[in-house]
């Protein structure tokens, strides 16, 4: 396609987005002053005026704001910016009509601007609908100032559109998944978003749970945010950086709310343009000689992964060996001495250490000798103890490289006298260990391995 004809497509697509934007106003506005027919004078007719105009006034703007999104800033391979018809052509996925027999199973979230909902589609597969929130803050001081609920359910809406329009964009494992969407929709009232449901990232649960998962989260979020550094829209800016603005799918970390994202990095004209403020730290970056605030999007984003998430969820307990690549990890961004691409490069170094088991070098191999192997069975009569982090709260169940890694954790256990090691994996490939004081018998398991610990080996650890 030529860039002549590029740019009329572009040009018409968006003088009809304004032009029917217009229409829509001028029709609120006259709904307006035909509902405001009770107030005498003009006086009350030029109050009227006023408010529709503010009204339209900020519609315009947010509109505005949109517009930008509609065009793929990538170009094609001939160089020339080509028209993203994912966002402009019909509704793909899930629509009005997938959700006209669904089931609202759970709320999972309301705030100032939106509502998400867990419902299950005529089809039986569940989704999380996302749409505005009626009874939200947003909503009320708009009707308090313009007193036009037509409006005031277009002018908030922005804020889901424009998530929409970035979920169409921005594809990655750790973005939710955008399944369709529905406009209109007499089910809920105004647009709805169809996204892959995920539970609510609750820190209080994930600071109490085993390290290699808080790990995980950590690292899906510096994937993340290296690839918003370089997305096809330019370098990505989340303005609202919260663990709320986060959900977790099978243990993965996934962003679910965008509208607060900017996508431009800041202009500048010196140095002190460039100010990163932070409630306990302050950076500034040097002004390019473009006159742009360069990298200050991704070191934004870096920090605030940092005081949000890795402060809490990284160092503590972090295995022994492992504290040191931890510990720099910290220290580089805790001052913003590396980038995105370079802190990630950090956070994979340690991934392949605790995969491969290289952390473990220093472990003796003569531990293991102090346990019988019984293979192809499991125990009954269970008598767990519990350990802390564990994946079951009420037993001992950790991950392990290997049995000899296993069988030094029992061994630094006094109350611990046999362990069996299963096939079920974690994310990270590790096994999963159950550590136990006892058991009354022994049953046929082909996916299980029991290691009991010798009677030498318990008094030589109680001595200890």
């Amino acid at each position: 396609m030529s860039s002549t004809r590029t740019l009329f497509l572009v040009s018409s697509c968006l003088a009809l987005t304004l032009i029917s934007l217009t229409l829509v106003l001028k029709k609120w506005h006259l709904g307006l002053r035909e509902e405001g027919g009770g107030d005498d004078g003009p006086d009350a007719d030029l109050k009227l005026d006023l408010t529709s105009e503010k009204l339209i006034q900020q519609l315009r703007e947010r509109q505005q704001e949109l517009l930008p999104f509609y065009l793929n800033s990538t170009g094609d391979q001939t160089g020339n910016e080509t028209l993203n018809e994912e966002v402009l052509g019909s509704e793909q996925g899930i629509g009005c009509s997938d959700l006209s027999g669904m089931t609202v199973v759970d709320l999972l979230g309301s705030g100032y601007t939106k509502t998400v909902l867990k419902v299950l589609t005529q089809q039986g597969s569940a989704v999380a609908l996302k749409s505005v929130n009626e009874q939200g803050s947003d909503m009320r001081t708009c009707l308090e100032d313009f007193r036009d609920p037509q409006g005031c359910q277009e002018l908030v809406s922005f804020k889901l559109r424009k998530e929409v329009i970035l979920l169409q964009r921005l594809k990655h494992p750790n973005i939710v998944e955008l399944r369709g969407q529905c406009r209109e929709s007499g089910l809920v009232g105004g647009m709805v978003a169809v996204l892959e449901p995920g539970t609510p990232l609750q820190m209080i649960q994930l600071l109490q749970s085993p390290w290699e998962e808080r790990f995980r989260v950590c690292l899906g979020l510096v994937r993340l945010l290296q690839y918003l550094s370089r997305s096809p829209l330019g370098s990505v800016a989340l303005l609202d950086f919260q663990p709320r603005q986060f959900i977790t799918v099978s243990g993965e970390l996934k962003l679910t709310d965008l509208d607060d994202a900017v996508v431009r990095e800041p202009s500048c004209r010196i140095d002190s343009d460039c100010l990163l403020q932070f409630p306990l730290r302050n950076f500034t970056l040097p002004c390019s000689s473009s006159g742009v605030c360069e990298g200050l999007n991704q070191l934004r984003n870096l920090y605030n992964a940092y005081r949000y998430f890795f402060i809490y969820l990284l160092p503590h307990q972090a295995p022994a060996l492992l504290k040191p690549l931890v510990e720099e990890i910290m220290n580089t961004t805790g001052e913003l001495k590396k980038n995105v691409e370079e802190t990630l490069e950090d956070f994979e170094k340690v991934l392949h250490e605790y995969k491969s088991g290289l952390h473990l070098q220093n472990l003796q191999p003569s531990v293991i000798k102090d346990y019988a192997v019984v293979r192809g069975v499991k125990t009954a009569g269970d008598m767990d103890y519990r350990c802390w982090p564990s994946y079951e709260q009420q037993a001992c169940v950790l991950s392990v490289h290997n049995a000899l890694e296993a069988a030094h954790i029992c061994s630094s256990h006094p109350q611990c006298t046999s362990f069996s090691l299963s096939r079920q994996r974690t994310w990270t490939g590790r096994r999963l260990a159950s550590f136990r004081s006892g058991f009354s018998q022994m049953l046929p398991d082909v996916n299980s391995t029991l290691y009991m610990r010798s009677q030498a080996g318990v008094s030589t650890a109680a001595q200890l």
